[in-house]
Parts: C-alpha cells; structure tokens; sequence
C-alpha cells in the first residue's frame, strides 16, 4: 500500500481545481468588466492566499487536506468584495471622474456594506470552530484558512486595489480601446445593460406593483421544498460516504480460539474475496478491480501494526480507483457481496465489512445499563431481534465479551459451619493448580521462582479437583465436595461497566444509502420505552454516530444563533435601525432552498457536511443583500422615493450582484464536478454555497426591494396612527 501516491493525487487535485476555478473566475469578470480591472480585482486571490498561509501557523493551522481544499472552497468568496469596490470605481470611471477620485470615492461609497459583508461571511464560519470532538478540531481548520483570507482579501480591496485602479484610463464611450477584445467586451457588457433596461427592470416593477403576491410566491415555494426535507422523505447523512482505495474485513473469535479454527476462518473471507477479485477482472487487460489482498491475524494493518490478539484478526482489499476500475462498482457493492459471499462465521463474536474509517463508529449503538447482568442481556436479545426486523440494517451485534470456559465454585452451608471462607477455599485450588511461589534463586542475572503445586498429571483432568480436600481453618481437611459446589461455565474477557454500573451496547451496520438511521431510531424509541418496563433496573442512551450527530448539532445549533444575534448587532449599528437589519437577514432561510435544490439536482444526501455549506452561504447572502440595502437608503437621503429608490438600487446592483454570484459558483465548479474519491467529502459543503448562492441572487434582487418598501409602508402607517 503505497501512501504517498495517495498525497500526490491530493496535491494535482487542489493544482488543478484552483487553476480552474481562478480561470473562470478571471473570464467572467473580463466579459463584465474591462480586461485590466479583472485583473487587477483577479490579484487579490493570490495576496490573500499568500496572507493567510503566512499567518496559518501562528493560529495552530497547519499546510493538509482539510486546509488545502478550504482555499478551493474560498476561492470564489474571496473576490466579492474586490468585485463590489472596483465595479463602483469603475463606474465612476465611466462617468468621466478623475482616475484617483474615483478611486477614493467609489472606495469610500462601498467601505460600510463591503467591510460588515466581510465580517459578516468570517462571522459566520464561527460555529465550525465551536464544534467539538476530532471533527471540531478538523473542520475548525476550515474557518482558520477562511477566515484570514477573508481579513488580507479585505485589506486588498481597501487600499492595494484602489491603488491600482487610480492610475486606469477610462472613456466615457469606448472604454480603454477600440481593439477586437474590446468590442467583444463592450458587447457582453452592453448586451448586460440592455437586458438589465429590458428585461429585469420591467420585472422589478412588475413586483413592486405585486408585492404581497410576489412574496408569497417566493415563501409558498420555499414552503414546500423545506416542509419535502423535513418531512423524512429526503435522506439525510450524518458524514458522507465515500468510495476510497481500501475496503476490510474484521474477525473476532472468543478469547482462546485455537489458532488452526482462526486461520481456517480467515481463509475462508479470503477465498471470497479471491472469487470477486476474479469477478471484477476485465478478460482483455486481466486487471481487476482488486488489485491486492492482505490477511492479518493477531496484529492490525489499519491499526499500524498493533498487537490484537490471536483470537482477532483483518482481510484487507486494495482497491483501483474509482475512475479506473474495469467494471463500474462502488465499494459499498463490493462490501454487500463480500459480506453475503462469506455468510455467519460460526462462533464469532464480531464480523465487520467496511471500506470507510467513518464506519469503525458504529451508526447504531445501544447502551444498556443496569445492575444485574442477566436483565441487560434479555433486553440486549430483544433490542437485536427488533433491530433485525429492519431492512438495510445487518452485523446486529452485542457487547456482552464472552470468554473461556471457567469452573465455578460456590461455598454450600456446612462449609460456613466449619468457618471456611470463599477467599480460604480460592487459595487453596490456586496452590493446587497454579502454584505457590517458596523460594527465588539467583542464576546470574535471572531470578528463578520455585513453584509447588500439583503434579502436571494431576492438574490436566477436571475430575481431579472433585477429588481435592480443603484444609479448614481448624487443620482439618475435608473432601471439596463436601464444601463448594463444582459447576462449569463461561467467563467474560472484558466486564464493561458505565458510572460502575454493568453494560451492554448493541450495535449495527447500515446500508446509509438506502436506509435513515434517524427513521428508524425514531420508530424503535416507543419499544425502547417498553422494555424499560419490562426491565425496570435498566436505562439506555443512544452512542455511536448518533451520539456525534447529536453533540455536533447541538454545537452548531448554538454557534449559528450566537452568530445570527452577532451579524444582527454589526448591521444594527451602521444603519442605525432595528429593522433593517432584518431585511437583510431575512434573506437567510430563502436561500437554504436553492442549497437543498442543488443537492437534488446532483443527487446527493444532505449531510453535516451541506450544513456547513449553509453557514458560509449565510454570510455571502448577507453580503449581498447589505450592498443593496445600503445602495436604496444612500438613494433615499437624496430625496428619492422609496419606490423609486428601490427600482434605481436594483439596478444600479445588478451588476456587482450577478458578478458576485456567478465568480463564487465559478470558484466553486470544479470542485462542485470533481470526480475523484478524495473530494467527495466536501462536494455537498461546495453545493450548498454554490447553488444557494446561484438561487439567492434571484431573491435579493426581488425581495430586498420588495421588502424594504413594505417596510416603509408600515413605518408611514404608524406614524399616521400616531399622528392621529
């Protein structure tokens, strides 16, 4: 297994995701803007990267996956506001103003709203850094690498582009000049303005005229696309899985399996996965989609070559690509055929399939806890027949860790007669089989313990210990039997026990694609309760992945509204309004439909993984949102009416809207159609900022205007009532 081939894949994926993206995203800007201020805004990506690779180190962020792919993830955010403050510089630079005070004034202009945008998108990736556990610590490195490219990004807009713009040269007619990229140039752009005058302009004030139908058409399709989520009908992932290179099998046989029993058992997974790596073989190159097969008994590969014990054992699968397999298979294809290839393992206390580390926590556990041991394995049969019952749920096992057959003395009452104790009576058959130590000689550097005890011949047969006599503590010795009942039976290897209570967990394996854990834990939690009756001593708590799912929502679930009443105080304080703030944020949950809509159109699960994506996307849409509210009350201190103001802001914003939107998706493209196995994990992060952003460009066109005009119809109707 060949590691570092695995980190050059990562390596060439992020080269050319972000060779990609920065492409598009300069054309894009070039078609809109003129050629020299696309690429004056375009510099920003690479001193805001450089920024922040400088600084990751001081904040604990070090250079790996998760902090490679966030740059991709940025990248398309990390131009908005360069993108609002040269689109306003440029034009003014239109309108004919001098080169340096147009710099300064569509600079100054744009400084409120773009500074709380920037704010407002670092804000918002606060919860990541909230989160806790492993994953807080992986996934608080995304907001690190975000957040300090959003700070240089910032500083950039602010005083190195305006720098740069100051010394342009723009007409008022023609542009820069009259070269075949120009025209082709002005063409796009005018082709732009006149769609603006044509098309969206008429629509505008189509909506304002209709405004409570308009705004409840747009919540009524809202509505209905979050009420389908939540409804249960779409699935929903804690953690996506991926297919990877590698896929294994896991054995565990009761402690003291002979060794002969294992390896037969082993061999038979292994004879499996021989038959499907001939299955999956293409005749013509004779390569198969297994490429190598590893056996491990009594240490773990995957552990890195721990120690397990002879009784524990791993089959492990090396995987070709996805891309590059000879017959189209995922690895959870290659796992179910495995599995029902090699069937029960007789006698075995565990066989696990996975192909996914995140499938070493198990999906579904059950902690029982109580006092007596017998109520929990009762109730640990019956919670695994129910579990048993469901469809895509498989590998239903239980903690209970029996070990070796034991013999079992138990002290009759004559023995107490004699004052004989049950630690006397363990003593004395531990010196009879084990031994006792008398005496230690010294050989040379060796000590050398003299044991005595029984004969080897006379320790071998159980009918021996019927025969022993126990010497009471009155120097009396008496036959076993006469004392201690002889019974055998069976041992545990490990006794768990939780806040010293005994323990059994129940778990199980999912098929996550076809089956929602969450469904099904909701149907078992009335039987749950009624085995609590039945069983009165024992309690239950839901661990595993549900019990991450669970302390990760909750994490975020107050991160995001501690980060919603902070966005709401830093856009309070600059319009100086307590409403205000609201339109802007409105916005927020319009924009998680286009986020679930592009989720059904790539056909993916939402995940935790979307609901990151829904925070960085909270951030953007208030950005843009904040531009325009800030572009209409500028238009209002002029004297504008309100629905005047609100048609001129629109727009005038088009532009730096659209642009913002459409350079974000395009940042975000090719990691959003990215094919290889090491970025399936953040393509739905990707989806939900790319498309929420795509469909929320439509609403902060329309309802922004509409709402804040309705907001001023409310605000004149109650100074008239109290006017009266």
């Amino acid at each position: 297994f060949d590691t570092s081939r695995e980190i050059a894949i990562w390596l060439d994926i992020l080269l050319r995701n972000a060779i990609q993206g920065g492409i598009i995203i300069l054309l894009i800007l070039a078609l809109f803007l003129r050629p020299s201020v696309a690429v004056w805004i375009f510099v920003g990506i690479p001193v805001s990267f450089m920024g922040a690779l400088a600084l990751m180190p001081e904040l604990g962020a070090t250079v790996n996956v998760i902090t490679l792919f966030s740059f991709i993830l940025v990248l398309g955010i990390v131009v908005d506001d360069a993108i609002v403050t040269g689109e306003n510089i440029y034009t003014h630079l239109r309108h004919g103003d001098d080169p340096t005070l147009a710099a300064i004034r569509g600079t100054h202009e744009m400084a409120v709203p773009v500074t709380l945008g920037v704010l407002s998108t670092m804000i918002a990736f606060i919860p990541l850094l909230l989160m806790e556990g492993e994953r807080g610590v992986i996934f608080g490195q995304i907001s690190v690498v975000v957040m300090l490219v959003l700070f240089f990004s910032l500083i950039e807009s602010k005083f190195i582009l305006p720098t740069h713009m100051s010394h342009l040269r723009v007409t008022a007619d023609n542009g820069q000049s009259e070269n075949r990229l120009t025209r082709f140039q002005n063409r796009i752009a005018d082709g732009l303005e006149r769609g603006i005058r044509t098309v969206y302009q008429p629509l505008l004030v189509r909506a304002l005229g209709n405004r409570f139908l308009t705004l409840s058409l747009f919540v009524g399709i809202s509505f209905v696309l979050i009420s389908f989520v939540f409804s249960g009908r779409y699935h929903f992932m804690f953690f996506p899985e991926v297919d990877g290179d590698i896929a294994w099998a896991t054995l565990e046989m009761p402690a003291g399996t002979p060794t002969d029993a294992m390896a037969s058992h082993l061999a038979r997974i292994t004879e499996m996965a021989h038959r499907l790596q001939d299955q999956y073989r293409d005749p013509a190159t004779g390569e198969s989609a297994i490429r190598n097969i590893l056996i491990e008994n009594g240490w773990s590969f995957l552990l890195g070559l721990k120690n397990t014990g002879a009784h524990k054992g791993e089959v492990i699968l090396e995987l070709a690509p996805p891309t590059e397999r000879p017959v189209a298979i995922t690895n959870a294809e290659v796992i179910r055929q495995w599995r029902q290839a090699t069937g029960p393992i007789p006698g075995a206390r565990e066989l696990g399939f996975y192909f996914d580390e995140q499938q070493l926590v198990d999906p579904i556990d059950i902690q029982l806890v109580g006092e007596h041991f017998e109520d929990l394995a009762a109730a640990a049969i019956e919670i695994k027949a129910r579990l048993a019952e469901y469809p895509g749920v498989f590998d239903v096992r239980d903690s209970a860790d029996i070990g070796r057959e034991e013999i079992e003395l138990t002290l009759r009452p004559e023995a107490r007669l004699l004052a004989l104790s049950v630690a006397n009576l363990g003593t004395q058959v531990r010196q009879a089989f084990f031994g006792d130590e008398i005496q230690r000689i010294q050989r040379g550097r060796d000590d050398v313990r003299v044991m005595v005890r029984y004969p080897l011949s006379e320790r071998r047969a159980e009918m021996n210990l019927s025969r022993m006599k126990i010497r009471t503590p009155a120097g009396v010795e008496v036959p076993i039997g006469t004392v201690a009942d002889i019974t055998v039976g069976t041992g545990f290897s490990t006794i768990h026990r939780v806040d010293r209570h005994r323990a059994i967990n129940v778990t199980a394996d999912v098929d996550k694609e076809n089956t929602d854990i969450n469904r099904i834990m909701t149907d078992m939690r009335p039987f749950l309760a009624e085995l609590q009756k039945r069983h009165p001593g024992i309690r239950y708590s839901l661990e595993g992945e549900l019990r991450q799912q669970r302390e990760s929502l909750t994490s975020l679930y107050i991160g995001v509204g501690l980060v919603l009443f902070v966005i709401y105080a830093l856009l309070a304080i600059p319009l100086r309004s307590y409403t205000q703030p609201m339109i802007v944020m409105g916005i927020i949950p319009f924009s998680v439909v286009g986020a679930l809509l592009g989720h059904m159109i790539m056909g993916l699960s939402l995940s935790m993984m979307s609901i990151m994506g829904l925070l960085a996307l909270v951030g953007v849409v208030v950005n843009d949102s904040l531009v325009l509210v800030d572009y209409i009350n500028r238009r209002r201190r002029e004297g504008i009416a309100v629905m005047d103001a609100a048609r001129i802001a629109g727009v005038a914003r088009f532009r730096p809207i659209l642009l913002t939107s459409l350079t974000t998706f395009a940042g975000l493209m090719p990691l959003i159609f990215e094919d290889s196995i090491q970025a399936q994990y953040l393509i739905p992060m990707a989806v939900s900022l790319g498309f929420g952003i795509l469909y929320a460009t439509s609403l902060t066109l329309f309802l922004i205007p509409i709402s804040y005009t309705l907001l001023e119809d409310a605000r004149d109707r109650a100074r008239g009532e109290r006017r009266n």
